[in-house]
């Protein structure tokens, strides 16, 4: 039996959905045809993240193009798996009408990649491959007869090169003719013909289900994707799918049935298409997993990458950091010149320009680390890096599944919780969210930036490693050796259960697509310019009031009849005077009153109260405090000329005249905030993932404990030691 031809009247602009398995060059080719047109966001109701960008096509014009989330077959698994299937069903409200799919395939590993399409060629949608990776796929020796396959599938297929924009016309034009004409072609179902047949009759009885759709849930019957399904479409609806299976399950191993079925129609499809000489041979790849993979030596090389990567954090971003720097200590200077002395002039210089240039000096050092982040994942080496933490997961309850969620923390804890819906086991999925916000997010990096610049010795230790690479190189291995114990505590208890088998596919190593590494630059940086645009400068704001008022008219008037009554004196004197005044003025302001009161809590340790209120003042995003330490020493001292906040820092002193900052205390605040809750929409995250309020505030609670305890014991050691 046929699907027959169906015309797909379009409302407004197409919406064309992306779909391939994971490491199928999809995101590449993404990036490829949208550019910068892209926006990023959520599916509605869920955390999933959505991408859509625009793509003129030659004849039909605009369209949407939708990246759904990867996936290796529509028998939905994980809510990934799930978003993914349901957008292509036409399930998701509040979500355009899915007109097209292109789907993406790796030519170098066809057979499975066409699983997928075997699904899709049963659903009621116009198709066309894309046929990618066809340079690893020649590196190999296989041969692709693109022509004779298209023929086979019935549907377009485009060969192409998304890392060199090789093919893109050629795909333009077949998807501007499935998007015009709108009709899905002719094809034979691959399932066998009495379910299609049942399935058809069953759709034809519901609006807005389709024979593909009811095939999926007949099949997939004990997974949730299918149990929404039925929820969604009620009663009469499960009465007659109960009654549709008991017709065609007779051995109730549908799922299985359909594996072997589909796998025969792609061998059928791939005679005299697909030509591999030796599809046994160990390859290139195959031999440098053999050094990259080994216990000893692997562990060696992802040490090593990793201290080159925080290292050159560090020595790249300087000319750069300097020249921002310098850029908004030049704004500063002409809005003190500009605008008249009183309550907006400090508003806009020691609480905006103070505060927010002191996040944004450090965007070089972000975009350097997404560079890395971006080039290793390219490459296919953090797969190779999942491998070798699997045996580090593996005796504390977890596997290397929970990796890549992880590794996903060190840019943002909140993609990183997200990424665990790849975990099967609930309770590992529970065990790697908890321990998710102990790796050092992107916005920590400022706060660790600007206390080991002003701090730690610009000295090379070892081999052209400075110490300033391997303290930051440390501190991101603190949160790793905690996560560690914490997840082996978890799972022995409130979370105990046996570890999942780790089930992994290593792609081949790849040259990085500059397109993708700078794409995932932009949004980085720009994600970073966005917080310090609203979140930080509202933070900073606030702050500022805080510490500026009250002003006290008694501390003034004392003031300004010393300044009568020196007269003739000298500048130095002069600035000693205002300085004294700015800091009573800031002690009595309402931020000073708080911050004594919490002073007492933090002075254990090291801290004096600015520093307290600071890390408070952090809690809705971490990065918040440089911007609140730029606030409250642009405010407490008078010296306009400092280089920066970190000279600030230097010479700030407690009553006594001791200096506040010293290698301890620096210390002592980084091993804090490596260890503290990393920022509230983390754990509203937790919370929306696991559905429950006790993880979050289980994590908050945990987190606050370590971070106190750690940052004591850094503090009295480094004091015992002698660094203070």
């Amino acid at each position: 039996m046929d699907i027959a031809d169906r015309e797909r009247p379009y409302v407004g602009r197409a919406t064309v959905a992306v779909v391939g398995n994971p490491n199928t060059g999809k995101t590449t080719l993404f990036n490829a045809l949208t550019g910068l047109s892209q926006r990023v966001g959520n599916f509605p109701g869920v955390t999933v993240e959505r991408k859509v960008g625009q793509l003129t096509l030659p004849n039909a014009g605009a369209v949407d193009l939708l990246d759904l989330p990867g996936t290796y077959s529509l028998s939905a698994k994980s809510p990934d798996e799930f978003i993914a299937v349901e957008a292509l069903m036409g399930l998701l409200e509040s979500e355009s009408t899915i007109q097209a799919v292109l789907v993406v395939l790796d030519a170098s590993n066809l057979r499975r990649s066409l699983y997928v399409v075997s699904q899709l060629l049963e659903i009621d949608l116009p198709l066309v491959v894309a046929l990618n990776m066809l340079d690893v796929a020649k590196a190999r020796g296989i041969v692709i007869d693109a022509p004779a396959l298209s023929e086979r599938l019935g549907v377009p297929v485009i060969p192409i090169q998304a890392n060199k924009r090789v093919g893109l016309d050629e795909l333009k034009e077949a998807l501007s003719r499935v998007v015009e004409k709108g009709r899905v072609p002719s094809r034979s179902p691959i399932s066998p013909q009495s379910w299609w047949v049942e399935a058809d009759q069953l759709a034809q009885k519901y609006e807005g289900v389709s024979t593909g759709l009811v095939l999926r849930v007949l099949i997939d019957n004990q997974n949730a994707f299918a149990s929404h399904v039925v929820e969604r479409f009620g009663d009469d609806f499960a009465a007659d799918l109960h009654v549709l299976r008991a017709q065609v399950n007779v051995d109730d191993a549908l799922a299985n049935r359909e594996i072997e079925l589909r796998y025969r129609w792609i061998d059928g499809a791939l005679d005299d298409v697909l030509r591999d000489p030796e599809p046994l041979r160990v390859t290139r790849s195959d031999r440098l997993d053999r050094f990259l993979t080994h216990p000893l030596w692997g562990s060696l090389s992802f040490a090593v990458v990793m201290a080159f990567v925080f290292q050159s954090i560090f020595s790249w971003a300087v000319p750069l950091m300097d020249g921002i720097d310098a850029l908004f200590g030049a704004v500063g200077g002409w809005a003190s010149g500009y605008l008249p002395e009183g309550a907006l002039q400090s508003m806009v210089v020691d609480g905006v320009i103070a505060g927010v240039g002191g996040v944004v000096i450090f965007l070089p050092q972000i975009c350097i680390l997404f560079l890395f982040i971006a080039i290793l994942e390219d490459c296919g080496y953090m797969a190779r890096a999942a491998l070798l933490m699997d045996r580090l997961l593996t005796p504390c309850g977890l596997s290397g599944k929970s990796f890549i969620p992880l590794l996903s923390s060190f840019a943002c804890a909140i993609p990183g919780v997200m990424a665990t819906r790849t975990i099967n086991d609930p309770k590992d999925r529970i065990a790697t969210m908890l321990v998710a916000p102990l790796m050092s997010c992107s916005a920590r990096l400022p706060v660790y930036a600007i206390f080991i610049g002003a701090f730690i010795p610009n000295q090379n230790i070892w081999g052209g490693i400075g110490l300033q690479g391997l303290t930051l190189f440390a501190l991101y291995c603190v949160g790793i050796f905690v996560a560690i114990p914490v997840a082996w505590i978890l799972k022995k208890t409130l979370l105990r259960g046996q570890p999942t088998p780790f089930l992994l596919e290593l792609p081949s190593y790849k040259i990085p697509d500059v397109g993708t590494v700078g794409m995932r630059i932009y949004q980085s940086a720009r994600h970073f310019l966005e917080r310090a645009g609203t979140l930080i400068l509202a933070a900073t704001i606030v702050m500022w009031a805080l510490a500026y008022f009250p002003r006290s008219e008694t501390i003034a008037a004392h003031y300004e009849a010393e300044r009568e009554r020196l007269v003739g004196a000298s500048e130095e004197i002069l600035d000693d005077l205002r300085a004294k005044e700015a800091g009573e003025m800031l002690k009595q302001s309402f931020l000073g009153r708080m911050g004594h009161a919490v002073e007492p809590v933090v002075e254990p340790l090291g801290w004096d109260w600015r520093i307290g209120m600071a890390a408070l003042a952090s809690f809705p995003a971490r990065e918040v405090i440089v911007a609140v330490l730029g606030t409250i020493y642009s405010l407490g001292e008078v010296d306009e000329e400092s280089a920066s906040l970190r000279d600030a820092l230097r010479s700030a002193t407690w009553s006594d005249g001791r200096k506040v900052f010293n290698i301890p205390v620096a210390l002592s605040i980084m091993v804090f905030f490596a260890l503290c809750a990393q920022c509230v929409s983390t754990l509203a995250v937790i919370q929306r993932e696991t559905g429950a309020w006790r993880w979050p505030v289980l994590t908050f609670v945990y987190m606050t404990v370590l971070a106190y305890i750690g940052a004591f014991v850094t503090y009295r050691l480094g004091m015992a030691l002698g660094w203070g």
